[in-house]
């Protein structure tokens, strides 16, 4: 394993963290047991001039450690692996790091309630490992810049799918009690998978406006990025599937 200096190419289009706006490659842990899985990871992420895969973990046990010394912006983590699972380790990843990275969760089944509880957990995605080399560079780039869902109907199917069984009575007057008007809006159409472009254009405001409002809807609901945002809204019944 190896790690090159920051070298001053520009790694993603701005963001709030997890690696948009860096003057320097994307740095990338892969974290999965089966190790053609990596070599393939490594080879296709590697190939591009704005990323940089930092290191690898066979297990969550190796790859907790690993990701909080490395310190990455983007975590590809396998949901199943022998020792501690994707969604531990993510759990433990998020809460011991003071800036933690993003994490993608691979998986082979995408309604696997697996990947339901890693996104619960703190992920702010998932990637089929059938997904071809295109999607899987297009979503570490989507997952950096932070400002849309990654695959945000197949996330709203997985909610649907799973929030009812979670749901709390009266969960959703009081989250509407914490928004503002328009945070609601926002919060609506972020779960409809629009990016901050698209939301201000619905709304008719600036994109910095939508970029607050967002902060707001993030900060309120005590969430860390837009994934964990619909997750809750399902969850509390603020949005009802179909």
């Amino acid at each position: 394993m190896t790690t090159r200096q920051d070298d001053g190419r520009r790694s993603g289009d701005g963001g709030d963290g997890g690696g948009g706006g860096l003057t320097r490659p994307l740095r990338i842990v892969l974290a999965d047991d089966e190790r053609m899985v990596r070599t393939a990871l490594r080879a296709i992420l590697g190939a591009e001039a704005d990323m940089e895969v930092v290191g690898e973990a066979s297990t969550g046990a190796e790859a907790v450690p690993l990701i909080r010394a490395l310190r990455p912006d983007i975590v590809l983590m396998d949901v199943r692996m022998p020792e501690i699972d994707g969604i531990r380790a993510t759990e433990q990843v998020l809460a011991g790091m003071p800036e933690p990275p993003r994490v993608i969760v691979v998986t082979t089944f995408e309604n696997d309630s697996y990947v339901y509880d890693a996104l619960r957990a703190g992920a702010s995605g998932f990637l089929l490992k059938r997904s071809g080399a295109q999607d899987l560079v297009q979503a570490v780039r989507l997952v950096a810049r932070s400002d849309s869902l990654l695959f945000p109907a197949a996330v709203r199917r997985l909610a649907a799918r799973h929030a009812g069984e979670r749901a709390a009575a009266g969960a959703a007057r009081a989250l509407r009690a914490r928004l503002s008007d328009r945070e609601r809006s926002v919060l609506r159409l972020m779960t409809a998978g629009l990016t901050n472009a698209e939301i201000a254009d619905r709304l008719g405001v600036g994109p910095a406006t939508v970029k607050t409002h967002v902060a707001g809807v993030l900060a309120k609901l005590g969430v860390r990025d837009r994934t964990q945002a619909v997750i809750a809204a399902y969850e509390c019944g603020f949005v009802r599937p179909g």
